[in-house]
């Protein structure tokens, strides 16, 4: 089949800046174990990368050999860069990582507002040979050598997905599976880049692919800044399906070019896909195919999904979903933007009161993440944290998160001040977790 030239998507002017005028980079979140970071400056050689980058790599406690990587790569701009300072110390996308033992990694660019965006978001531009000599270094730093090389998770938001998609077009062995928010692959270069163009190897149909937008991105309103997007999903998906291709297409019927609820999706979709194609035994790097068994289509671009079996149309025209579980998740994001949930959170761990500071650790719930927790003294509830949780997109939850699926800085910690104990009475605390959903995890109580 004869490939297409598709133009990429993503944000942030095109306005090449010299790499003399780039600023000094905005000071980044502390990494301790288990975060690691590395960082390069930006480079004046040809080919290589002109903005700076750190990449900064969270590593699930007590995993002996990691299994893969989930990368969260952020869009265009100097808002996307800075939001992909806190990627690495998201609860919820680390509850992923955690249960597949994979490393969480998220990069952040340091590309002026008015600088080029394609000199990171085309791979070829040296983004693709930092990216590996990052996985390299940190797996040194870490002390898991196989870091460097088991197989990737990449998800990607505009020039972020277009990062991602072209990195599955130059590594489709090693792509597990890719999440496109508002962004494809770069299958050619803008006017006057020297970059050749880029076709769709036959081994990338086999990688499970996501393209989600939100519907004011052209769907339903075909107007403004980012209508294009929809001009450019439709195609692309339309050839990838058309030989058989693994891949989806997710509306959200509230967002723009913002993440919206994406994650709430995405997260769940990533659990199949790596449950699927991951290794069985840690290290390895061979990815599993993905079943042919299970699958669930639906009308393109939305419409009721069935059991392959039993869907009336043509395949190749569908909605590809790797499973039952994933294909009702798909149909609830794509009605209202949500996705259900009916099991409760993790319970807090490590609860302890010391003088008048009560604090606690927590892992988030792999479907809806955290909202708040509840303190509880004596059995009544006392009070939560946050008191009110915010966020500037999506549900609101205890990291709030921002346009670009990242948690808001600075990053809340996990205590309470009591009231100091009067006429000697002593009281018993205990700590709550409470899911976006509102589902609360049964009590902790706080050791002696």
């Amino acid at each position: 089949m004869m490939n297409r030239i598709f133009r990429p998507v993503w944000v942030g002017a095109l306005t090449l800046l010299a790499t003399a005028a780039l600023g000094a980079p905005e000071p980044l979140p502390p990494a301790a174990p288990p975060c690691y970071r590395v960082r390069y400056a930006p480079s004046k050689t040809s080919g290589e990368l002109v903005y700076g980058v750190s990449y900064t790599a969270w590593i699930p406690p007590g995993v002996t050999t990691l299994r893969g990587v989930i990368v969260h790569q952020h869009g265009c701009g100097e808002g996307a860069c800075r939001a992909g300072q806190t990627a690495a110390f998201d609860l919820h996308w680390q509850a992923l990582a955690r249960k597949h033992a994979c490393a969480l990694l998220g990069p952040s660019y340091e590309q002026p507002e008015k600088a080029d965006c394609g000199l990171w978001c085309d791979p070829r531009n040296g983004s693709e040979q930092t990216f590996l000599k990052a996985l390299d270094e940190l797996a040194a730093k870490s002390g898991h050598p196989e870091l460097a090389r088991v197989p990737w998770a990449l998800w990607g938001h505009s020039g972020g997905g277009c990062w991602a998609g072209t990195m599955l077009m130059l590594h489709p062995d090693r792509s597990a599976a890719i999440w496109l928010r508002s962004g494809l692959p770069r299958f050619v270069p803008r006017d006057g880049s020297n970059q050749p163009p880029l076709a769709i190897p036959a081994a990338a149909y086999a990688v499970p692919v996501m393209c989600n937008l939100g519907t004011l991105e052209g769907v339903t309103v075909m107007t403004g800044r980012f209508a294009r997007v929809w001009q450019s999903v439709e195609p692309f998906f339309k050839e990838f399906r058309a030989v058989g291709g693994l891949i989806g297409v997710a509306i959200d019927p509230h967002s723009s070019h913002d993440c919206g609820n994406s994650r709430y999706l995405a997260i769940p979709w990533f659990d199949a896909c790596l449950t699927a194609r991951l290794p069985d035994r840690a290290g390895d790097t061979a990815l599993k195919p993905m079943p042919t068994t299970g699958v669930w289509l639906a009308p393109f671009p939305g419409g009721v999904p069935q059991p392959a079996a039993q869907f009336a149309g043509d395949a190749k025209d569908a909605v590809w979903l790797p499973d039952e579980r994933i294909a009702h998740a798909w149909y609830e994001y794509m009605k209202d933007g949500n996705v259900k949930d009916l099991t409760p959170p993790p319970a807090p761990t490590q609860v302890q009161l010391a003088g008048q500071e009560l604090t606690w650790a927590a892992e988030a719930d792999l479907e809806s993440g955290l909202a708040s927790f509840i303190i509880e003294r004596d059995g009544a509830e006392l009070a939560r944290v946050p008191a009110h949780p915010a966020g500037s997109i999506g549900r609101q939850v205890f990291q709030r998160t921002g346009y670009s699926d990242t948690p808001t800085p600075p990053l809340p910690e996990m205590h309470f001040t009591v009231a100091a104990a009067t006429n000697a009475v002593k009281h018993r605390y205990a700590v709550r977790s409470v899911n976006s959903v509102g589902l609360k995890s049964p009590p902790t109580a706080a050791a002696p």
